[in-house]
């Protein structure tokens, strides 16, 4: 069992950490879109030059990922699930919500710790999305995305140079 050992332990961290998601970046699925080494993403795929961002406001905006070991089945698989919540009800933005239910996009999340996370790197991500309108003036107007990949291990983080090249495939949101 020794490819599967524990290597080290960690320290207490600092009380410096920000919780949520800033943005959510979206493409279409390719495959391999980035070179994963020791669980961080150290290049991308030339194939990926277009990606779409979506501003993310408020709270609520969460990437969560469960690690499920069985000993039974010799598996462990990690679901990834992404919930967006997007301020405002229009047309285009239903027309794209409903593209992004029906594809396989692949996705970074931006989380307010300032890390690039890819989500959904090897099969896609399945989003079902709530377009609601409230009930009352003061209640939330527009979309919730949920979406889940299922994957073998925790996302890969972006590093420096692959955040850089991901983000001059980001197309104008005009």
């Amino acid at each position: 069992m020794a490819t599967c050992d524990i290597t080290k332990g960690r320290s207490k961290p600092c009380k410096t950490h920000l919780g949520g998601s800033s943005k959510l970046y979206l493409f279409n699925y390719l495959e391999d879109p980035f070179t994963i080494v020791g669980g961080e993403a150290t290049a991308m795929n030339v194939l990926l030059t277009e990606s779409f961002v979506y501003d993310l406001v408020g709270d609520g905006q969460v990437l969560a990922e469960s690690v499920v070991s069985d000993s039974n089945t010799g598996t462990t698989v990690n679901t990834q699930t992404i919930t967006a919540i997007l301020q405002g009800l229009d047309f285009s933005t239903s027309n794209e919500m409903k593209l992004i239910a029906n594809g396989y996009p692949q996705a970074i999340v931006k989380t307010n710790d300032g890390n690039y996370h890819l989500v959904g790197q090897t099969e896609g991500i399945d989003f079902s999305v709530e377009a609601t309108t409230g009930t009352t003036e003061n209640e939330f107007s527009g979309y919730t995305l949920t979406g889940v990949s299922k994957e073998g291990s925790l996302s890969p983080i972006l590093d420096s140079s692959t955040v850089t090249a991901f983000l001059a495939t980001v197309a104008s949101n005009a």
